[in-house]
């Protein structure tokens, strides 16, 4: 019975681990011990930061909207109760964009808030 010979396979998993590593600082782009090592961890922040991603996002959105409204002497809180209220459905990012890029319309659901 022959020897299994696992070479190729090792090449292989070592050639996908450093070009994954590309562009990491030093030995970890070069050798493949660090790279993996380095790897694992960047994975693990790239996961976590993905999550994270959405959280800051809406807090931006929230952030402005806050300040569209504090404009016209209401508070966030009470824009988003008079939208409930209404029954307006528009996410935080629609009503961001629109409190940035379009202040006629956001200033139109204050109107129908503070009614």
């Amino acid at each position: 019975m022959a020897k299994v010979k696992h070479s190729v396979a090792t090449r292989k998993r070592k050639k996908r681990t450093l070009k994954q590593a590309k562009g990491f600082w030093g030995d970890r782009s070069k050798q493949y011990q660090q790279a993996r090592r380095a790897l694992m961890h960047a994975l693990v922040y790239a996961y976590r930061d993905r999550r994270n991603k959405k959280r800051e996002i809406r807090r931006l959105w929230v952030v402005r909207i806050n300040a569209a409204c504090r404009q016209a002497g209401i508070t966030y809180s009470a824009f988003i109760s008079g939208l409930k209220k209404n029954k307006i459905t528009l996410d935080r990012k629609v009503l961001a964009e629109l409190a940035v890029r379009d202040s006629k319309a956001f200033g139109k659901l204050l109107e129908l808030i503070k009614k």
